[in-house]
């Protein structure tokens, strides 16, 4: 039997074909445009999703047995507004995640609904980046266009919708739209209220592992694959990168250094911070758990090569490092403000303490370890209600720099596993394919037997101790700037 994981990120989708050992069979990746029509706004075409996702399933399956595809499903970017009319036409265009247009939005839902009610109705406060805001921003700037909804989706349910006709969700996607009572699974009333939506405009919803129909009779026959191939619900790619990790069950860890960077804390019970600091969802494994959020993460690495430098050789870049815990030179990484702890879309990336001997290679340090020291902040509220993993799963394009996974263990003090798979969400998207065909009775059951940990990295006791000082250092630099 064979599993299809389709990863929907913001500059590709990536699809993955895995047989029911977890052996990976095969890896396509299509990419898409990303509009930015104005500064800090983002969009998307739903449409090229669509388009891309059927291209790359068409080269995915091109040289396997096509009757073996029993099951397909999903991890997508969070938080994006798909709107469709009755004619189920897209609006707009998908507003996207790191969109920073509902400011005032967010402003209001935080400052005059209030955040403690924000917190009892849906578990979480407002970010700019939370589908909610932006649902009210088309309300305030588009009025004529916020009429026409008639369906409300998240980017990997337009995928789930076109392939299979089913209007879902699952929970932990649900989770940040901030429309959704995280702690007792259903759509909160006051919410809809407050963005004058109706419960009709809202997906169904379903744990992730859970079919929520079956392939199109034209799509099928398009593909050259049986109308019994099962759509199953998907994740968020946050949680479905965490099945793809292993981190399922009660207190498990996962860091992400993609584009964006996370730190995911899976937890058997529901809990919420004193600031709200973290988001509290559900997870793609039936329960639940806590997420930071940095918006800019490997991205800063890139742009300080790509853009600042003007060189691909990360690596080499990278060998020039030198005095871990000792530099002069800290980064605040926030290029595109921040989410996780900070809640400001107009925060502002920096560097702070060069002097006449500072190097390119201390200033290429500094960002590798700003970045670990933004996610530091997110284990900081993590432990602050008792969550407190001593081990954590490494994932995202800049796990692969042995560097800083290095700063990372120092920085949080915890052993940091490699796996054996980098595929992250789209692996996690195949495992739980898996589980809804019934290949394994639990995800993680699925995840026990699939995610094989290849290494770890040990934190080192006299390091641990000389980022614990820089670390301390780093905290007051933010509120230090934030009035300039």
């Amino acid at each position: 039997m064979l599993f299809i994981g389709i990863d929907l990120g913001t500059s590709a989708v990536k699809l993955l074909l895995m047989d029911e050992d977890g052996s990976i069979h095969k890896v396509v990746s299509k990419e898409y445009p990303l509009y930015f029509p104005r500064p800090g706004w983002a969009e998307q075409d739903p449409e090229d999703w669509f388009a891309q996702t059927v291209e790359g399933l068409k080269e995915l399956i091109s040289e396997c047995e096509k009757s073996q595809v029993q099951g397909i499903s999903f991890g997508g970017q969070m938080h994006g507004l798909v709107a469709l009319d009755e004619d189920d036409r897209v609006i707009r265009p998908a507003i996207l995640w790191n969109d920073g247009r509902s400011a005032d939005q967010t402003e209001y839902l935080n400052n005059v609904v209030g955040r403690k009610t924000l917190s009892r109705h849906t578990g979480n406060i407002a970010f700019a980046g939370f589908t909610a805001p932006k649902i009210l921003w088309m309300k305030d700037n588009e009025p004529e266009n916020f009429a026409r909804i008639r369906k409300i989706m998240l980017p990997k349910d337009y995928l789930a919708y076109r392939l299979s006709g089913t209007f879902c969700t699952d929970y932990s996607d649900a989770s940040g739209t901030l429309l959704l009572d995280v702690e007792h699974k259903c759509w909160s009333g006051e919410m809809l209220r407050l963005c004058g939506i109706a419960r009709e405009q809202l997906p169904g919803l379903y744990e992730s592992w859970e079919p929520v129909g079956t392939l199109k009779p034209e799509v099928a026959a398009e593909l050259g694959l049986t109308e019994d191939v099962k759509i199953i619900a998907g994740a968020g790619d946050n949680a479905a990168a965490a099945v793809g990790t292993g981190t399922v069950g009660d207190g498990k860890c996962n860091l992400s250094l993609g584009t964006s960077g996370t730190l995911f804390i899976s937890r058997g019970k529901f809990g919420v911070d004193e600031n709200n600091a973290l988001h509290s969802f559900a997870h793609a494994d039936g329960h639940y758990h806590l997420m930071g959020c940095m918006l800019s993460a490997a991205s800063c690495n890139k742009w300080w090569m790509d853009e600042i430098l003007k060189t691909k050789d990360y690596a080499g870049e990278q060998a020039d490092a030198a005095g871990l815990g000792e530099n002069q030179v800290f980064f605040l990484p926030y290029l595109m403000g921040e989410r996780s702890p900070h809640n400001d879309p107009d925060a502002r990336a920096a560097f702070i303490g060069m002097s006449m001997d500072t190097t390119r290679a201390d200033m290429t340090l500094a960002v590798l370890e700003g970045v670990a020291f933004g996610l530091r902040d997110s284990l900081e509220a993590a432990r602050s209600i008792g969550a407190a993993p001593k081990r954590t799963m490494l994932c995202g394009g800049g796990a692969r720099s042995p560097l800083w996974r290095k700063i990372i263990a120092n920085v949080m003090d915890m052993k940091v596993d490699l796996i054996e798979s980098e595929e992250g969400p789209g692996y996690g998207a195949a495992i739980l394919a898996a589980v809804g065909c019934g290949v394994f009775p639990s995800v993680e059951m699925a995840a026990e037997k699939l995610v094989k940990v290849i290494s770890t990295v040990e934190p080192e006791e006299e390091l641990v101790e000389k980022y614990e000082r820089q670390y301390r250092k780093f905290v007051g630099f933010y509120p230090a700037l934030k009035r300039l």
